[in-house]
């Protein structure tokens, strides 16, 4: 079957993608091997840098950089601990590393198809893994883009298009995403799964049949020549430059969304077009335009029922490995440890990592080794970091006794 069930699958609206996937890294990814899937390779190299800056061990991988380095970023995943390739889809054929913790998309994979194969490179150890996503409206129309002018002929257009439109369904269902990704694939989930984020924090509905008309009326009065932007600063009653000058202001819907922020809107917009209600013309820049499904809505035939968007809430910096739980992350050891390390790997210009993972960081806080024996049990020292670096951390274990590990 197709079933993964240590996958956790969970997708998450995008507002700062880059940030939010920082956040989630961070509360629960620390030292781990994961792969960030991205659509371009200029995104690939900006994300891979940017995570680099912050302290991540993150190296590029795509078909754009010379196979020599190709090739070294893919040792450095394989051999190394707790590296992360940013990567296009290219990358993962053939590579076969049993313990990702997690596939990250920053961008909307092409199909659900595609996104099952990414996804799917996680966790292959059978320990509990995350494939996590950020998608948002801009995601969609840079796909139907990139689809509508692709070489492909209509038939084969017309597929991918559907496969796209199966893909968005999965992202905005309310129910369990194990189950629509097997029933898609003919395979039967008898039960919800209880491990994505529809089955442990199911989302709310609303109902959006008002919000949909107000949103469906805009597009429409203003001539279905606009973007997204542009029609929810008319529904909230903003008065632009380009609003006064296309005399927009004077439409009947302009200032009737004001109960709703636009960030509330945007969801509103992206559900309407993950529905079909809403189709992205590509040749005109994004503009939305409506489509044969929009009328019924419109007419107040039909219903629709919308997801509540979560409120971002700050990360709570859980993890799931106990080690790394019971550190006291203020305590004047722990910040001791991490100098040395840092002092170390300057002297030597390589990162941090290096040195010793904070996984090690931690079982030192921990344990408390005294001796170059006990130094030598801890998980991550080897032959060489024990003869190299035990008696510097050894000695500053020391200097901290463990009476005073509360913060210092």
């Amino acid at each position: 079957g197709f079933d993964r069930p240590n996958i956790r699958y969970r997708v998450t609206e995008k507002r700062n993608g880059r940030e939010q996937l920082l956040r989630f890294l961070e509360s629960e990814h620390r030292g781990d091997a994961g792969i960030v899937y991205c659509l371009s390779r200029k995104s690939v190299d900006e994300t891979a840098a940017w995570l680099l800056q912050r302290g991540w061990p993150a190296v590029p991988y795509h078909a754009g950089l010379a196979k020599e380095v190709r090739q070294l970023h893919q040792k450095r995943f394989l051999e190394d601990e707790g590296v992360i390739v940013v990567a296009t889809i290219a990358f993962g054929m053939g590579i076969d590393k049993p313990n990702v913790r997690f596939v990250a998309h920053l961008n909307l994979p092409k199909s659900v198809e595609a996104y099952y194969q990414e996804t799917g490179r996680a966790g292959r150890d059978g320990l509990p893994a995350n494939a996590w996503m950020t998608y948002g409206l801009q995601d969609v129309i840079l796909l139907r883009r990139m689809l509508e002018e692709s070489d492909a002929d209509d038939s084969h257009k017309r597929i991918e298009r559907q496969k796209l439109e199966a893909l968005l369904g999965f992202c905005e269902i309310t129910t369990c995403r194990r189950q629509a990704m097997l029933a898609y694939f003919d395979d039967q989930l008898p039960a919800p799964c209880g491990n994505c984020d529809t089955c442990l924090e199911p989302p709310e509905t609303w109902d959006g049949t008002e919000a949909a008309q107000k949103a469906l009326s805009c597009a429409y009065r203003t001539g279905q020549r606009f973007g997204v932007n542009y029609l929810i600063e008319v529904l909230v009653g903003k008065s632009s430059d380009r609003i006064v000058r296309f005399r927009h202001d004077q439409l009947s819907t302009f200032g009737i969304g004001a109960e709703l922020d636009p960030r509330q809107w945007r969801s509103v917009f992206r559900q309407l077009v993950a529905r079909g209600l809403l189709t992205v013309d590509v040749e005109g820049y994004g503009s939305l335009l409506l489509t044969e499904e929009s009328w019924p809505v419109l007419r107040g035939e039909q219903r629709i029922e919308l997801r509540r968007e979560q409120k971002p809430v700050p990360t709570k910096r859980k993890s799931r490995k106990p080690s790394a739980a019971a550190v006291d992350k203020s305590s004047s050891l722990w910040n001791a440890l991490r100098a040395l390390r840092q002092q170390l790997a300057k002297r030597q210009g390589v990162p941090p990592y290096v040195i010793f993972h904070d996984k090690t960081l931690a079982q030192m806080l921990e344990l408390r080794p005294q001796t170059s024996a006990e130094f030598g049990e801890l998980s991550g020292v080897g032959e060489r970091k024990l003869a190299r670096y035990a008696d510097a951390f050894l000695a500053v274990i020391r200097e901290h006794p463990a009476a005073e590990t509360g913060g210092g």
